[in-house]
């Protein structure tokens, strides 16, 4: 296992121990032991919100070692926002795959395909391009399903007039640059068209709202702003994007979130994924727009080489 892990690190004199797998060893006892042969080191903090780790792992822990742990959550996270030129190197790449993706959706899609084959084609264009797993579950769903922004068991095949909503997420060593879109088969009704049009009017609003030094909770203030003079409030969600990184399962989410009221300061050299959802159950429309950015200094540097257009197959 030792092995394993210095294959898959890029760290220089880090140390790694591995257990056996018998009965009566216990993981957290080894890592207490880890952390005693380091030497004195002061206070010991834990990370408590780390997403993949149970409250019975935490407990183990905090029973192994043999002083008071210190709680340190947001400080792991919030340094994980502050991206090296590598990591924005691998953002840039996994946003690459993100577009081949959807180059693949859209030469997939059209009257009678098979949502299991444009998942499938999705999947294998990133694959073919020297991508990973991404840390969740491509969304897919047409027809009333097209108004879930959540993963959903069942494949159908496309009918002749037709909506298809797609959510996705090219990864390069686990680093990730998400995309939303909404696709129409057939012709796009007036209702569908407006919907597009103030859909993309909340994205570059929200993307002029991205600056180094400026809170979060604006971003969410100008998606919501545009969204509401519309008459569309009511067919939004209360959030409209959040944070990108090197994340595993089972979400790629990357947390702060955009947000009302959020007053977590952006800074250059972050990466968000900015959705503009549209979810009008009363009338069985779905709209949704979205792709990943770069904040730079001068503001918000789109990731994807597609145009936020309207498709319609």
């Amino acid at each position: 296992a030792t092995g394993q892990a210095q294959e898959t690190q890029t760290l220089r004199g880090a140390r790694s121990r591995s257990g056996k797998d018998i009965e009566g060893v216990s993981p957290a006892r080894a890592l207490a032991d880890l952390v005693k042969s380091l030497g004195d080191r002061g206070k010991i903090a834990i990370e408590t919100e780390t997403p993949g780790r149970t409250l019975a792992n935490g407990q183990s822990v905090i029973a192994a070692v043999d002083q008071s742990l210190q709680r340190s959550d947001g400080i792991i996270s919030n340094l994980r926002q502050d991206k090296s030129p590598a990591e924005l190197d691998m953002h840039r790449r996994a946003a690459a795959l993100s577009d081949d993706a959807l180059d693949a959706a859209l030469a997939r899609t059209r009257a009678g395909a098979f949502e299991g084959d444009i998942l499938a084609d999705m999947q294998g264009a990133i694959f073919r391009g020297g991508g990973d797993y991404a840390g969740n579950e491509f969304i897919i769903g047409s027809a009333e399903r097209a108004l879930l922004c959540r993963y959903a068991s069942g494949r159908r095949h496309l009918d002749a007039q037709d909506q298809l909503t797609l959510e996705w997420s090219g990864a390069y060593a686990r680093y990730h640059a998400a995309m939303m879109q909404t696709l129409i088969i057939g012709k796009a009704t007036a209702a569908q068209r407006r919907m597009h049009s103030v859909a993309r009017d909340a994205l570059e609003a929200c993307e002029a709202a991205i600056k180094p030094g400026r809170p979060m909770g604006e971003v969410f203030a100008a998606h919501a702003q545009v969204f509401d003079k519309a008459g569309l409030g009511h067919a939004r969600l209360n959030a409209c994007g959040y944070a990108m990184g090197a994340i595993y399962n089972p979400i790629w989410v990357d947390f702060p979130m955009f947000y009302e009221g959020n007053p977590t300061v952006m800074r250059e050299s972050q990466v968000f994924f900015l959705h503009m959802i549209l979810m009008d159950s009363d009338a069985g429309l779905a709209m949704c727009l979205g792709h990943s950015v770069e904040v730079t200094a001068h503001g918000a540097k789109r990731l994807s080489r597609h145009a936020p257009d309207l498709f319609e197959l």
